[in-house]
């Protein structure tokens, strides 16, 4: 990763003043996250020498539900966080597949102080995936995305949070 190209693009809190489609939910996540201690104390041991970098779109539902999430845990312990457009940035994406062959988003990239990737996330939590995989995609679209948000209440960012602090064991 080029640290101008990242430092280029906006932090979240600039990244929702640019958000169009779910500008409401995008913004109503975000004031509702509220990061268990355990996460925080979890992710300060990791030190603050990181840079995490989602490759999204405003339209996507699974990002809304966890890019907040994320970006929440970075501002609690000083990490930079950043947002780029995955169409905008297909070399990026390509390299972030999820499967080896989907665009799929959110996907989070975590880069050290001198922005060598140290591994990804995305684009949602391992249980809710399975779920869509196996048998959301047997219902019409508006009743998964109804079951998919559900699941993201309920969960309230935990898996997420706990996934993303999973990548940092790859460098343990």
């Amino acid at each position: 990763m080029d640290s101008h190209r990242y430092h280029a693009a906006p932090d979240f809190p600039a990244y929702l003043e640019l958000v169009e489609e779910n500008a409401e939910l995008w913004r109503g996540v975000w004031e509702r996250v509220r990061l268990p201690e355990e996460f925080v104390a979890r992710a300060r041991e990791q030190g603050a020498d990181w840079n995490l970098l989602a490759l999204s779109e405003d339209w996507c539902g699974d990002a809304v539900n966890t890019l907040p999430v994320v970006a929440r845990l970075a501002e609690a312990v000083g990490w930079e966080f950043r947002v780029l457009s995955r169409d905008e940035n297909p070399d990026l994406m390509d390299g972030h597949l999820t499967g080896g062959t989907s665009r799929s988003i959110p996907v989070v990239i975590v880069y050290d102080a001198d922005f060598q990737e140290i591994g990804w996330w995305g684009p949602r939590p391992e249980e809710i995936q399975d779920w869509v995989l196996n048998e959301g995609l047997k219902m019409p679209s508006d009743e998964r995305y109804k079951e998919v948000r559900r699941w993201y209440a309920r969960d309230r960012g935990r898996t997420t949070l706990q996934e993303i602090l999973d990548v940092f064991q790859l460098v343990g």
